[in-house]
């Protein structure tokens, strides 16, 4: 193929696709396995092959250095191993976060019938939003919490600010920071819009038995099953102009964003 043309070509693609449910998720573990298990594998085999040489130096008596080597090497296979236990932790936690992130991603597929829109994996400043759900009951920023359950009795408690699991408040504020996505996604939407929509703010625990709230508050604690029901008893808000003109801006950042 002549050089000129080959270079004067370009993608058939005028957008970006859509991100799908966890996205951010699944490039953090490639990431993982690239930047931090890949090269320390790769130096603990390089030691290794030089332990190798060493000894085979020795054998044929050649000027050798097997100690010296073989302690590189363990020193190399030690560090490897300490890697692999450390990313293999990071690993299952990031697999779990996936997994419930399509769980409730295939949970708010099942709205497009009801004339919603639905977006996954909207990235911020430094963060994402996991799913919104764009539809003629308002807007929906849903935030996914994946976590592993003990034997016996599991349940989320949530008395209005503080989420409980299993009795104890885990590290990250989950209603803070589902509360700082409302609040992004509403700036973002008045900047390109002019207008100030309503949005509320979800947070579901897949798997888990949630305790209904105890308190008042503007922030939704729930299975991600119960989730439709809450949405379709919201009152009607948005005209269909609304939602399409809320689901192009909600597109046009995703596109945009790198």
């Amino acid at each position: 193929m002549d050089k000129k043309a080959a270079q004067g070509k370009r993608s058939p693609l005028k957008r970006k696709p859509m991100r799908n449910p966890g996205e951010s998720i699944q490039r953090e573990m490639g990431n993982l396995l690239e930047d931090e298990w890949v090269p320390s594998v790769f130096f603990a085999t390089v030691i290794v092959l030089f332990a190798g040489y060493e000894w085979m130096r020795s054998i044929f008596a050649l000027p050798p250095q097997p100690l010296w080597m073989t302690a590189c090497a363990l020193l190399a296979v030690g560090y490897a191993a300490y890697k692999f236990v450390t990313i293999r932790k990071r690993f299952k936690a990031l697999k779990l976060g996936l997994e419930g992130e399509k769980t409730v991603g295939q949970y708010l597929e099942e709205l497009r019938s009801q004339g919603c829109r639905v977006f996954h994996d909207i990235e911020g400043n430094g963060f994402n939003i996991d799913h919104v759900v764009v539809s003629p009951h308002g807007i929906f920023v849903i935030e996914t919490k994946t976590r592993s359950k003990p034997r016996g009795d599991a349940r989320v408690t949530f008395d209005g600010e503080r989420i409980l699991v299993n009795g104890i408040e885990p590290e990250r504020n989950a209603v803070r920071q589902v509360r700082a996505a409302g609040d992004w996604l509403r700036d973002l939407l008045t900047e390109s819009t002019s207008r100030r929509f309503s949005i509320k703010c979800a947070v579901v625990f897949p798997g888990w038995f949630v305790e209904p709230s105890k308190g008042r508050s503007d922030v939704w604690v729930l299975e991600p099953k119960a989730l439709p029901a809450f949405i379709a008893n919201e009152p009607i808000l948005l005209k269909t102009e609304d939602i399409a003109l809320v689901s192009s801006r909600i597109i046009s950042h995703m596109q945009t964003v790198d």
